[in-house]
């Protein structure tokens, strides 16, 4: 975005001059015009472009877009193509509407892409940062089918649906992260200031320290003298596993792992199936091909476990063997999507069960989200007590002794 000069003729034939901000030079040009005047000399003001190009390089690094705007952003947009709006004007009334910085130069850089002439999907597809594959695909579908509206009412309902399976799972997981960081910090507290001060007063007493209150020195000795030894590898780890998580290799591990943890497994395996479900129907209620869809889920179904799985599935379905054939073959599907995959396919609803399957998901993984965060807590308690009970075992037991010198 740059700031332009203008001079031009008012309706009444006044004439008038400003500053008005734009694309480029015809951008500023169309504006003009838009508001009814017609323009007589238009220059880009000095240095206006540079600093406008440093916020939005700010902008691109320290702005984000979260969900909920994304969200809205889509409404907005369904509701003004729903109303006949042209996609020039619709993307000119979202930027003075949209508060979102980043969202506002988004959308401006759009509407002079499709200004210069480039599809809705090609202006979207410049900003993959701010609209996933998913996102991209709907639109993509929406405009070659001429059922736009339609495709971003459904993308808005996955957008609503994965806000709220989202939302559910930090709330389940808050309680007990904040349980543990407090209980390494008194775990932190009791061995280095409380233990070595009571220890004095043992040893000075030529007590025999029982096993618990060795235990407590040794690990109070390794923390005294070994710390920054001990904090390097730990940070060395760290960046180690950031970096191969990061790899495809590194990605499906972890995916792996999660989906194998007790509590927390089955509640991924289930939130894949919703996701699976909701995205494969509405795909196939847009017309999308099985096999395309299954393109769009391999980038869409965030889970690399079973993304390989899609792999081993397309390769199938290219020899002619239907998807419900694949998917008994494949890992995590559960029988439940096989077979009402298999129903749709045979009676021609295929759409209309995975919507039953993203429902029927949906609610278990509400349930699972519950228990996980019921179970939790007594874990929890048992681990405080497990540490506090340590603690005080070596702390009593060598004073129980001192109350017998005495």
């Amino acid at each position: 975005m740059a700031i332009f000069k203008f001079k031009a003729l008012s309706e009444q034939g006044n004439e008038i001059s400003g500053e008005i901000e734009a694309e480029s030079k015809r951008h500023a040009l169309e504006l003009i015009s838009l508001k009814g005047h017609i323009p007589e000399s238009v220059k880009k003001k000095s240095g206006a472009s540079t600093k406008k190009q440093g916020s939005q390089k700010f902008e691109k690094f320290f702005k984000s877009v979260q969900p909920k705007e994304l969200v809205l952003y889509s409404m907005q947009l369904k509701t003004l193509i729903k109303a006949g709006v042209s996609i020039v004007q619709t993307f000119q009334i979202m930027e003075n509407q949209t508060e979102n910085q980043t969202l506002r130069r988004v959308t401006a850089e759009m509407a002079e892409s499709v200004r210069q002439g480039a599809s809705l999907y090609d202006a979207f597809s410049k900003h993959k940062n701010i609209f996933n594959n998913l996102y991209l695909s709907m639109i993509k579908a929406g405009e070659l089918s001429g059922t736009l509206p339609l495709v971003l009412d459904r993308l808005i309902y996955i957008q609503e649906h994965e806000e709220k399976v989202r939302s559910e799972i930090k709330s389940a997981i808050r309680y007990p992260a904040m349980v543990i960081f407090f209980l390494f910090g008194a775990f932190f507290v009791l061995l280095t200031f409380v233990i070595p001060k009571f220890v004095a007063i043992f040893a000075d007493a030529g007590l025999d320290l029982p096993l618990p209150t060795q235990i407590c020195m040794g690990m109070y000795f390794v923390l005294a003298n070994y710390w920054l030894y001990m904090l390097v590898i730990i940070m060395g780890f760290i960046i180690f596993l950031i970096q191969y998580i990061k790899t495809e290799n590194g990605l499906f591990m972890k995916d792996l792992f999660l989906m194998k943890l007790p509590l927390v497994g089955p509640l991924f395996i289930k939130s894949a199936m919703s996701r699976f479900g909701s995205i494969f129907s509405i795909l196939q209620a847009s017309g999308v091909s099985v096999l395309d869809s299954l393109e769009i889920l391999s980038d869409t179904i965030n889970n690399n476990a079973i993304t390989k799985e899609f792999d081993r599935i397309k390769e199938l379905l290219v020899e002619g063997r239907g998807i419900s054939m694949p998917l008994r073959q494949a890992k995590y599907f559960t029988p439940m999507v096989v077979n009402m995959v298999a129903i749709g396919e045979e009676t021609g609803d295929l759409d209309i069960m995975l919507e039953q399957v993203a429902k029927h998901y949906d609610r278990e993984v509400e349930y699972a989200t519950k228990s996980l965060s019921d179970a939790l807590g007594p874990i929890l308690v048992v681990g405080l007590a497990a540490v506090v009970g340590f603690f005080a075992t070596a702390i009593f037991l060598p004073m129980w002794d001192l109350t017998k010198m005495v």
